[in-house]
């Protein structure tokens, strides 16, 4: 530090030396100045954050409450601090007006402690004095207690960006929350069907010789591209739709199909009767063809499938493609089997496709879609708690042709027991809802309407894409779990475990209401995951378990100060003072409050039967054009 006759005074009490300060400096201080001396000297490459990361040429800051800084030099090694001054830019990125960073309408800047020599000086700028959305430019002097800087460091550039952007919510809106599609499904027990697709030849199964020596077989074969579909044109004024399942015609065949509670499975394939003479050197004396389909419909509860009790049907379709006169006339039993131990089945009721009263028998000349026939069979279950119901099937062949000949072919179970994809489950624990049934293999998906709830979107959106888990992501295949009302947990009471449990440790006493723009209204704490889930951070099992909220990411709404109308999703650093780190299990943020309260009101655990550790998707389709944080992700209206 220089030697001057006596140490300067800042003309304002605790204010560092700038330009402006030397220009307002009094007789003494000039002389000061004039002393020389080695002056302190700012850093060539002031910052701004956090996260103190650049975006281009200008740093990229998550919260208002900057925090700006930059490297001090002394020569004699003393500590310095820095003044640090703000402006706001031209269109053309000039300064244009100096931001009053400290309320005292004199100098407006903010100065740092002071730092050892080659340390880094800092100062965090106070809510409200700086914009969402909004390009500044700062810059620093130095001092070192005696002497000042003459000059200013270079400018640095630093825009506040949040990590989402939305407007204000619509008004109405087109986006379906229920809205669900079929998903494509591999069968882990598709019977002989697959045992072909490992085979040049199909397998075959045989019955024993007749009294003329003659046998049947029958052989499973994949449905070929050649194969035609069941042609379904019920004439007017039949009540109802023959087909189960009303949207798998549509689908092609080779794959099979389902949503919660419905399964089209049109890869069953074509079984082939041959009827075989006792000289096994000769042809043989006649083939049937038949191209096989099946559905199954579970009903979520029992008004909806008419009976009394929880119920779910079964159906084949079996569709003639030939039979020679040979044969006379071919009968197909259908042999659906289960394992439920609480359940009632009907016997195969046929119908034709107009829906007619109809056996599953067809002479030799009826072949062709008008010929197919639908067979269907009703379970209804009467039990109790919940069971998941094991399926098989079979079809028996019989040729008019031969009175004592038959041959069976295994159409394979609902699942490995360590998959069970087409298993139902009944059960008469879901609250609010008759006993009924579903297809629990799928996992239905929540669709945030973000047109009406963007805050509550793009909250979720962020979470999503940085918790280790991303929880409710189909970008990552990342299922959350429903919290049932079947769960064993208990709180500390000894009661089951409930959401308002999770709730309370993620948003507990450490939470409170961060600064906002007036024109966000009232705020809730929303947490990430949810509390109905078993990802919570509050949940006792859960992988994102917290013992506190205040580990969780911190985040708050904020109005953007660009000129627009828009809001962001932005950092609170009152607590981590660099913003979420990305590794955090789970997320609370301040959300207005009619999004927290309804942007997940109406999820359809009854209608969907969704017992304890059920899985299901969360999509957030204003947001999920967006694959990066690095950059903010802005609100599409959808629809």
């Amino acid at each position: 530090m220089g030697t001057a006759a006596a140490a300067p005074t800042p003309p304002t009490p605790g204010l560092a030396a700038s330009p402006a300060a030397v220009a307002a400096a009094g007789p003494q201080d000039l002389a000061a100045i004039a002393a020389g001396g080695d002056r302190p000297v700012s850093g060539k490459t002031p910052s701004a954050g956090p996260k103190f990361a650049k975006s281009g040429t200008y740093w990229r800051v998550i919260t208002p409450q900057v925090v700006l800084r930059n490297t001090v030099t002394d020569a004699d090694g003393d500590t310095a601090n820095l003044t640090f001054q703000v402006y706001t830019t031209n269109a053309d990125g000039t300064p244009k007006a100096q931001v009053d960073l400290d309320g005292s309408g004199q100098h407006g800047v903010l100065v740092s402690p002071y730092v050892a020599s080659g340390g880094t000086a800092k100062v965090t700028v106070p809510y409200g004095k700086l914009k969402p959305g909004v390009l500044y430019k700062f810059r620093t002097s130095a001092f070192d207690g005696s002497l000042y800087e003459t000059t200013w460091s270079p400018w640095g550039d630093f825009r506040i960006e949040p990590y989402t952007k939305f407007p204000a919510p619509q008004t109405t809106s087109t986006i379906d929350p229920l809205a669900q599609t079929d998903i494509e499904v591999t069968r882990t027990d598709p019977g002989a069907v697959a045992l072909t697709g490992r085979k040049a030849t199909g397998e075959r199964s045989c019955s024993t010789v007749d009294t003329r020596g003659r046998k049947l077989c029958i052989e499973i074969t994949p449905p070929s591209k050649q194969s035609k579909e069941p042609a379904v044109s019920p004439q007017a004024g039949l009540a109802g739709p023959v087909d189960l399942v009303a949207w798998c015609g549509s689908k092609p065949l080779g794959k099979d199909y389902m949503t919660r509670s419905e399964a089209c499975l049109k890869n069953l394939g074509s079984a082939t009767l041959i009827f075989l003479d006792a000289d096994p050197d000769l042809p043989a004396l006649g083939l049937a063809t038949f191209d096989l389909q099946q559905r199954i419909k579970a009903y979520p509860n029992k008004g909806a499938s008419g009976s009394d009790f929880a119920e779910f049907d079964q159906q084949l379709v079996a569709m003639p493609r030939s039979i020679d006169a040979a044969l006379q006339g071919v009968n197909l039993t259908w042999l659906p089997t289960n394992n439920c131990t609480s359940c009632t089945t009907s016997q195969t009721r046929w119908t034709d496709i107009n829906g007619a009263a109809a056996t599953g028998h067809w002479s030799f000349s009826e072949v062709g879609p008008l010929n197919a026939r639908y067979g269907t069979v009703q379970t209804t279950w009467s039990g109790t708690g919940k069971e998941i119901i094991d399926l098989g099937w079979a079809i028996r062949g019989t040729v008019d042709a031969s009175l004592t000949s038959s041959a069976t072919a295994d159409f394979g179970t609902s699942g490995d027991a360590r998959v069970r994809e087409l298993a139902p489950r009944c059960d008469d624990i879901v609250k609010g809802s008759a006993p009924g049934c579903v297809l629990p293999y799928y996992n239905p998906n929540w669709t945030v309407d973000t047109n009406l709830y963007p805050a509550a979107g793009a909250y979720y959106w962020y979470m999503q894409q940085v918790m280790p888990d991303h929880a409710g992501s189909k970008r990552w295949d990342s299922l959350m779990h429903y919290l049932g009302p079947d769960t064993p947990v208990k709180n500390s009471t000894g009661g089951t475990w409930t959401s308002d449990n999770s709730r309370t440790r993620v948003c507990d006493n450490t939470w409170s209401v961060h600064p906002s723009d007036a024109s966000v209204g009232s705020v809730d704490c929303d947490e990430f995951a949810m509390a109905s889930t078993h990802e919570s951070g509050g949940y006792p099992k859960s992988v994102n378990l917290v013992t506190s909220g205040s580990k969780c990411a911190q985040l708050y709404t904020d109005k953007m100060g660009d000129g627009t109308a828009n809001f962001g999703i932005l950092a609170d650093t009152r607590t981590a003072t660099n913003g979420p780190s990305g590794t955090e299990r789970c997320g609370r943020a301040a959300i207005p409050s009619t999004q927290n309260q309804q942007a997940f009101t109406g999820f359809p655990a009854p209608s969907w039967r969704m017992l304890d550790g059920d899985g299901f998707f969360v999509t957030l389709p204003g947001f999920e054009h967006c694959t990066s944080t690095a950059t903010t992700c802005t609100w599409r209206k959808i629809g």
